[in-house]
């Protein structure tokens, strides 16, 4: 099984590179990402998300990549499965029920979203969230194309101070949130758009990655 675990891995990430060559600048830090976040869910630790416009809605597109199945079958554990029909279950959770990695956006509670920044500042929607949830080991994913983003690096210097890591995806410019990152994916682009598009395909690439080493 590891064998073939370790087959598809590869594969997936051959079939990233063959159809975005430009890419192969960012292997290694793509490599040491997926490794960072593959350690600290075998750790027990959470990724939490986060990211301003259409970063907001990758955080949430890789929220439910992860939560739940993607490409492969999670079935639940022949343990997990008896702690339900003790429970009541007739097999319908058992059956339905699929095993998923913690991930959670920051970005998708808008009553708290709201209230954070009419009382504390719009800058610190993200870091107020970072203080209440995250620590050791969790990490921090934080999106910005711009690296820049003011709230994204409020959220990454917090968490850094919480002693949680923190990978983040930016354009080719890291700026201020390369520098509080451990790890940092400065895809190409020459604009927003173009650098969401690589965002984009880098973290299907690395979902599936994790999926498989969990799960296949």
């Amino acid at each position: 099984m590891s064998r073939e675990r370790d087959d598809l891995i590869r594969t997936i990430w051959n079939d990233l590179y063959t159809q975005s060559s430009d890419l192969r600048t960012c292997e290694a830090s793509i490599s040491k990402v997926f490794a960072l976040l593959r350690n600290c869910f075998e750790s027990g630790g959470s990724v939490f998300i986060c990211g301003n416009g259409g970063s907001a809605s990758d955080a949430e597109h890789i929220a439910g990549e992860l939560v739940k199945p993607c490409a492969l079958s999670r079935p639940v554990t022949d343990d997990f499965a008896a702690e339900l029909r003790l429970r009541g279950d007739d097999g319908y959770l058992a059956t339905h029920l699929a095993r998923g990695l913690s991930i959670t956006p920051l970005v998708s509670q808008a009553a708290l979203l709201t209230a954070i920044a009419n009382d504390q500042g719009g800058d610190l929607i993200f870091a107020q969230q970072v203080m209440a949830y995250v620590g050791p080991p969790d990490i921090l994913w934080a999106l910005s194309t711009s690296g820049s983003s003011r709230n994204v690096v409020l959220a990454a210097r917090t968490a850094r101070a919480k002693g949680a890591g923190v990978v983040s995806f930016t354009g080719p410019v890291s700026g201020p949130l390369g520098e509080l990152s451990d790890e940092v994916v400065a895809t190409p682009g020459s604009d927003t758009p173009h650098i969401q598009h690589y965002h984009q395909r880098v973290y299907h690439a690395v979902c599936l990655a994790l999926e498989a080493h969990f799960y296949a």
